[in-house]
């Protein structure tokens, strides 16, 4: 069996809540585009951005305005959303802005949709949560209808429109590449069938069942020739010169992070059912789910895991809790310059093998 997938090279991406920190926002904003800048000249595959309202967790509650300043602060970097929650989004109005923002790039847009992953966020704007999963799978339906539509007519529960003119489409054709979050072996079985990149940020038995099953289902539904999409694994991933500092850079901003990812949660009496709320980066590291490291320890965790679970994308989040400036330029740089072409070439040997 393939360990990481056929027809693909390796690439590495970033995942990023844009978390609050102590920063005012607008240097907050510039420093995050900085590190961006950074990955664009690291030769990171792509910088996704999550979408979230009323929480420290995401300081990008339009994600198109982020993303647009990105456009225009880099030139190979490819971006996009983890994701779009649609029930937040008139679905024609994030269309256009799709639509915008993959000419102003240059074609260089990859988009999540979803329905949003916290119910009290949906709820703040007077929205039954309870719905949130039927109007995702409604409106992802009608934008993907839309993008290569002229005239554009939809009858359905939500949303109604007649013979809308469509004086806008994306660069890319028929749409920008689309991803999806997979949790479970059934999720991914969906995906391949529709063609979708995948990511997960599981604990890495259930890993590797989605990447197990999003390959078979992929070969039978999209042909053995076709080359395999992209089948991301987030992880948490701080880079120093030695275990010791990379440890104490990541303990801290861990725990920042953690105190922004539970705070919904903790407003209303419960905490979110999630591997990633661990009490510690420490506890998070023994669950698989982070690393920090030298650049030979971090690479010695990607590979490893790499080989088990048959992801071909390594998404890390280098960009989280208190973690400065300085802390995030330097995870970056020593992360392209010295794991990833190490993880890059082991990969080619391992195909070969």
């Amino acid at each position: 069996m393939d360990s990481y997938g056929i027809g693909m090279t390796l690439e590495f991406g970033i995942f990023d809540h844009l978390d609050r920190n102590d920063l005012p926002l607008r240097d907050y904003y510039e420093d995050r585009l900085k590190v961006i800048e950074a990955l664009d000249r690291g030769g990171f595959y792509a910088y996704h951005v999550a979408e979230h309202h009323f929480t420290p967790l995401g300081m990008a509650p339009s994600p198109s305005v982020f993303l647009s300043a990105i456009a225009q602060r880099t030139k190979r970097l490819r971006f996009g959303t983890f994701v779009y929650a649609l029930p937040l989004h008139h679905p024609l109005r994030v269309l256009e802005e799709i639509c915008m923002l993959d000419h102003l790039s240059g074609g260089r847009v990859e988009i999540g949709f979803g329905r949003g992953s916290v119910p009290y966020e949906v709820s703040f704007y007077g929205q039954n949560a309870e719905e949130r999963q039927a109007i995702y799978a409604e409106r992802l339906e009608l934008i993907l209808k839309a993008f290569t539509a002229k005239r554009f007519t939809w009858n359905g529960k939500y949303d109604q429109f007649d013979n809308v003119p469509m004086e806008i489409e994306p660069l890319q054709k028929p749409h920008p590449p689309l991803w999806y979050g997979a949790h479970s072996p059934d999720s991914a079985e969906r995906a391949a069938r529709k063609g979708l990149h995948i990511v997960c940020n599981d604990m890495l038995p259930t890993t590797r069942a989605i990447m197990a099953r999003y390959r078979e289902v992929w070969r039978e539904a999209q042909g053995a020739a076709a080359p395999m999409p992209k089948m991301g694994m987030v992880r948490f991933i701080m880079v120093a010169d030695t275990d010791e500092a990379a440890l104490a850079i990541a303990r801290r901003a861990y725990l920042r992070w953690r105190a922004s990812f539970t705070y919904l949660h903790e407003m209303h009496g419960s905490l979110p059912a999630s591997p990633l709320r661990a009490d510690s980066f420490d506890e998070l590291a023994e669950r698989g789910l982070g690393v920090a490291g030298s650049p030979e320890t971090v690479r010695a965790f990607l590979a490893a895991q790499l080989k088990d679970c048959g992801a071909n994308y390594v998404v890390g989040q280098l960009a989280f809790g208190d973690l400065t400036v300085a802390e995030m330029l330097r995870s970056v740089e020593l992360f392209s310059e010295k794991v990833m072409p190490a993880l890059r070439a082991e990969y080619v040997s391992e195909k070969v093998a």
